[in-house]
């Protein structure tokens, strides 16, 4: 499962060079949750970073001091946990869920693993031959 975090707010400091890049294809580092995240781009006040949990996998349930985010659901299958006081709530995570997790809410996501993969398909003889899809 794959989720984009970006956390941000408006900045009113001194005016910062702009930055381009491309996401690595190889994670950069281990989460404290213990997902794998390539980091890529930061401001002094929001960054976005990819995060991955391979099928199977379950985070560990963290909170964090100061840190707020915003994620998207690229790819994948799973389920996260988010409490704040008496709220508690699981959601479903699939490829188009967005979700906040503001600063100090407990939350632990994990990837569900029956998600069929790119082997889940065999090609077989069918009575009629197979189309070609056109350019666009």
């Amino acid at each position: 499962m794959h989720a984009v975090c970006s956390a941000g707010a408006g900045y009113t400091g001194p005016m910062t060079s702009f930055a381009t890049t491309r996401r690595p294809h190889d994670p950069t580092v281990v989460a404290p949750d213990g997902s794998d995240v390539r980091v890529l781009l930061a401001l002094p006040r929001g960054s976005m970073a990819e995060f991955e949990l391979a099928a199977g996998r379950v985070s560990a349930a963290i909170t964090h001091r100061t840190v707020e985010e915003i994620w998207c659901v690229l790819s994948g299958r799973g389920e996260m946990w988010r409490r704040q006081g008496a709220r508690e709530e699981i959601v479903a995570l699939e490829p188009g869920v967005c979700l906040t997790i503001p600063q100090g809410v407990h939350f632990q996501f994990r990837a569900l693993g029956d998600d069929p993969g790119t082997d889940e398909a065999i090609v077989v003889t069918g009575p009629w031959p197979t189309a070609t899809p056109s350019a666009r």
